[in-house]
């Protein structure tokens, strides 16, 4: 697992936007309406879309060379970079929404009591776990 990855993109510009494709991406095609925010989300696209194949352990593929890009008319290309580390660990504390089943009794007195599920669920799980508040330490693929 690299922590640099720069794919070329190309960006189509039209009356209605801006669309983006990675030609060794398929599947990463984010769209703007301006160019200043086709390069913000073509970034985060890219980081998104690599750190996808990452965690489903596919291979990711060895970016084209530009100069094999076939370029139509109002498309231009670029090269777009995914720096991983801060992604992967805004990621890994990225909450993740679950379903638990209580006895409704509890759950009456929990309601009065105003409890927090998610604060006691997350404290019972670290303890249970025996680990501390970073978890990308402990995240496994």
């Amino acid at each position: 697992m690299k922590d640099l990855y720069i794919f070329p993109a190309v960006f189509h510009s039209a009356e209605d936007g801006i669309s983006i494709t990675f030609p060794d991406l398929p599947g990463c095609l984010p769209c703007a309406q301006t160019m200043e925010e086709a390069f913000a989300n073509a970034k985060e696209a890219l980081q998104l879309h690599v750190f996808g194949m990452e965690e489903d352990g596919e291979d990711i593929p060895i970016p084209s060379q530009v100069t094999a890009i076939p370029l139509k008319k109002g498309e231009s290309l670029a090269m777009i970079e995914a720096w991983m580390p801060p992604f992967r660990e805004k990621m890994s504390n990225k909450s993740t929404s679950k379903t638990v089943t209580i006895p409704r009794w509890l759950d009456v007195i929990a309601k009065r009591e105003k409890v927090n599920y998610s604060h006691i669920f997350q404290e019972a799980l670290k303890s249970y776990l025996g680990v501390a508040d970073n978890p990308a330490s402990h995240v496994r693929a």
